[in-house]
């Protein structure tokens, strides 16, 4: 005789299209405001950007400001690139990287757009970001995935979320920038790796048809990710504490699609101004060259810094780069939202095993960032919106990073998310 199954339980209200093994978790009435970290991250953001505007122009003093806004922007989103891709390969949640297909499109469109139309501001034309296609690109992103899986975030959350006052993100910035300069040390033995030139397709098909092939690839990787959280109906994501009403503006969590699409029109911004995508990591490079000059070393006579562009640099004023304007600027419009969120609190004890892997994650993912010309932000965004396989390269290789970086985490007794999690 036949048995008859019990028929299936409905998925929860986490939606049909993307399932989960429950609801997600009801977020918190946010905190009230901190005041104290909030007066002194105004203050500092507005010394900075009077400073740089009277000593360094009109363009240097806009870089500061759109640093701020993606600070801002960041924090108020939670908008993570290293949790989205721990949870999509522990247990199959693709909420993260969906968000990253919407920043991804959106940044494309935008990028088109300026490039294509030969669209900029003070002078600077706007060129794509697109590196060669070689060992270098591959190997550091793996590195890079493994370092931030270890290290707790990615280039832009590093910046962030110390910002908020998380100090052991601090030791994976101190490793962050000791792994960048390590790299240019080393330059000689990695500036010759196999590899072929770099490959835009803007170059072959025009703007229009990059931005076309672009969208569709990315609506694949929707509906893949799709695809296996219903395969594998994964533990819901945690909602960060939030205001209500219309203080969530200032003071709640954003959903991730308004993140996503802030964060677009800022890096359009910077692409808009400067002539060049957003990027983080070569700032962290020169920051940590220039404590060596600070202590009577001489890292100018390092191959990597004889390059004429990187000299100049070098040479330059910390608070003329635009790299450095624009990093610095997250940390203060981060510690602005989240002082005004009340969110914002030291942690002053650490335990060993995570400063450990906080440091040794942050070297990973300076070299590896260098080597692979660039982080989440300067390689991942930034390609991928260019239409450059590059970009797509880094973040394929920077996924199998993340793979060997939760194994990783095991070795420094770090958690991973696991099935019968309730939120992840």
């Amino acid at each position: 005789m036949a048995t008859i199954s019990p028929p299936r339980p409905p998925l929860p209200r986490a939606g049909r299209a993307f399932p989960t093994s429950a609801p997600a978790p009801q977020p918190a009435a946010a905190a009230p405001v901190r005041w104290v970290p909030l007066g002194i991250a105004a203050l500092l953001a507005v010394a900075l950007t009077s400073w740089v505007w009277t000593q360094h122009g009109t363009q240097r003093g806009v870089y500061t400001l759109l640093g701020l806004g993606l600070g801002a922007a960041l924090f108020h989103s939670r908008f993570g690139f290293t949790s989205a891709w721990r949870q999509l390969v522990a247990v199959g949640n693709g909420r993260g990287l969906r968000a990253h297909a919407l920043l991804l499109g959106a940044t494309a469109t935008l990028f088109a757009l300026v490039i294509g139309t030969g669209t900029w501001l003070f002078g600077s034309t706007p060129t794509p970001t697109s590196s060669s296609l070689g060992v270098g690109l591959v190997a550091g992103a793996v590195l890079f995935g493994v370092g931030m899986q270890l290290g707790g975030a990615c280039a832009s959350g590093t910046l962030y979320v110390v910002g908020t006052g998380q100090t052991s993100i601090v030791l994976t910035l101190g490793g962050f920038i000791t792994g960048t300069v390590l790299y240019a040390w080393g330059y000689p033995l990695v500036d010759d790796l196999p590899a072929l030139p770099a490959f835009t397709m803007a170059d072959h098909i025009g703007w229009a048809g990059s931005w076309a092939v672009t969208i569709a690839a990315l609506a694949a990787v929707v509906g893949i990710t799709s695809v296996v959280q219903r395969r594998r109906v994964p533990p819901p994501t945690e909602e960060p504490e939030t205001a209500r009403g219309i203080a969530r503006v200032l003071r709640g969590s954003w959903p991730r699609w308004v993140g996503a699409l802030a964060l677009a029109a800022l890096g359009a911004g910077v692409l808009l101004t400067s002539g060049g995508a957003w990027g983080i990591t070569s700032a962290f490079t020169l920051w940590g060259s220039k404590l060596l000059q600070l202590v009577g070393l001489h890292p100018e006579g390092w191959s990597y810094w004889q390059q004429p562009a990187l000299a100049a640099q070098l040479d330059g004023p910390v608070l003329a780069d635009r790299t450095s304007l624009t990093d610095l600027g997250i940390v203060l419009g981060a510690a602005l939202a989240s002082a005004a969120g009340g969110a914002w609190a030291l942690h002053r004890r650490i335990p060993l095993n995570t400063a450990a892997a906080a440091v040794v994650g942050g070297v990973l993912m300076g070299f590896g960032a260098r080597m692979a010309s660039g982080c989440n932000i300067g390689a991942y965004l930034a390609g991928i919106a260019s239409g450059s396989a590059s970009g797509w390269i880094w973040g394929v290789a920077a996924l199998a990073g993340t793979w060997l970086g939760l194994r990783a985490r095991r070795l420094f007794g770090l958690s991973v998310p696991a099935p019968r999690d309730t939120s992840c």
